[in-house]
């Protein structure tokens, strides 16, 4: 299982790069990112080297943060594989709630980062089907 550091931030011009320069001080590397947005405030959901540091750090200097559990997992570079794992989840009547792309720096495949209500229920399932799970 993955571990996903949310930060809440304000949505102004050059917080994005007090954000990647605060893990950069403290040698966090970025795996998977995704940001959403609102008129004052956004959330950045990332997957880094060191979930537990990059929270430290990120709250220390006054962001509001969060870690979650996400599940990454592992797919061909084909098309209509993500629906193909989409749908299994569908059929298992299992909601993803959010999700990003990632990629296996060691294989070079796409990494699928996603959230639900029960993580393990969906590793078990996806498992079952022959994916690697990370």
């Amino acid at each position: 299982m993955l571990k996903q550091v949310s930060i809440y931030a304000e949505n102004k011009k050059g917080t994005m790069q007090k954000i990647t320069g605060i893990l950069l001080e403290n040698d966090i590397n970025i795996l998977g990112s995704v940001t959403n947005d609102s008129a004052e405030y956004g959330i950045i959901r990332m997957v880094v080297s060191d979930a537990q540091k990059a929270f430290d750090a990120l709250t220390a200097a006054g962001y509001l943060c969060r870690l979650t559990d996400v599940i990454g997992v592992e797919v061909a570079d084909e098309v209509g594989n993500l629906n193909k794992m989409l749908t299994i989840l569908e059929d298992s009547n299992i909601s993803v709630d959010y999700l990003y792309l990632s990629f296996n720096r060691d294989s070079g495949k796409p990494i699928m980062v996603f959230h639900c209500e029960d993580i393990m229920e969906v590793k078990a399932c996806l498992e079952g089907k022959g994916y690697t799970v990370l």
